[in-house]
């Protein structure tokens, strides 16, 4: 029997990482086994309401990349491949974003689709603008929001790359969030030189961002692991726990939705 999520209860805001949803070093490659799972461990919650994102992975980030999406027009693409590849990109994260919906459609889940173009604007690159009121309404109705990290307007670029993870941030205040629980293939912020066996972060501070370094490797346009401790800063600051975790662990994001903390890296809620 489906049920709908009390009102009431508790707003946890889930991000799974483009790297856990698909293979990132090859183009437009979902992982359907794990996305499977991760829909039923989202769609069998019942005493919190979800807010879900997700990331593009080998669907957007290779195309944002390319056009220079998260850089000024000039140090990319012409205006024009820029515009062109605005479109492209756009494309390519909505199918990733389908995949994910009919997931959770099949796992028993209520998605309701909540793209942020048509609600959010950046300037310069940077979050200006973003409108809540799409998700708020879909939590009213009793709805599971699903929103992704996309190409949006931008007052000075025109185009501009807005990442899930600062659609967790901008949500958090709007929804009154619990907790972020973002979801990766590894398990956590690690520490430690590289090539050697390396210890995940339990605790996450400034000093543990100001040791990290830049991403490498695979594209990556929203700051990498460095960008997503800094979020996780700011997303404590704004009142929730927030949390990185692996979600190649059957059960984990189920328990860290319902409070687990217990693995994983995490910042605790600052109280206002």
């Amino acid at each position: 029997m489906v049920r709908l999520p009390d009102p009431s209860a508790p707003v946890v805001i889930v991000k799974l990482g483009g790297s856990i949803i698909t293979r990132k070093r090859e183009v437009e490659r979902i992982r359907p086994k794990v996305l499977a799972r991760l829909a039923r461990e989202v769609a069998e919650i019942e005493d919190r309401r979800v807010v879900l994102l997700h990331g593009a992975g080998s669907f957007g980030h290779p195309g944002a990349k390319r056009f220079g999406l998260a850089v000024p027009p000039g140090e990319g693409a012409s205006r024009a491949e820029r515009t062109r590849g605005a479109a492209i990109v756009a494309a390519e994260v909505r199918r990733l974003h389908l995949a994910v919906v009919r997931e959770l459609v099949h796992a028993g889940a209520a998605p309701a689709s909540v793209p942020m173009s048509t609600h959010a604007r950046n300037r310069a690159g940077e979050l200006v603008h973003l409108d809540p009121s799409p998700v708020k309404a879909a939590l009213s109705g009793g709805f599971l929001p699903v929103s992704f990290g996309d190409v949006v307007p931008d007052e000075a670029w025109g185009s501009s790359i807005l990442s899930a993870d600062t659609i967790a941030l901008a949500l958090v205040p709007a929804v009154r969030a619990e907790r972020v629980v973002f979801v990766s293939d590894v398990e956590g912020i690690l520490e430690g030189p590289p090539g050697r066996r390396r210890s995940v972060v339990r605790e996450v501070t400034p000093e543990t961002v100001a040791a990290l370094r830049p991403p490498a490797g695979a594209a990556d346009v929203t700051g990498g692991i460095r960008g997503k401790a800094t979020a996780m800063l700011a997303i404590a600051a704004a009142g929730a726990d927030a949390g990185l975790i692996s979600g190649l662990a059957d059960g984990a994001v189920s328990r860290a939705i319902r409070g687990g903390m217990g693995y994983g890296s995490w910042v605790r809620a600052r109280s206002s």
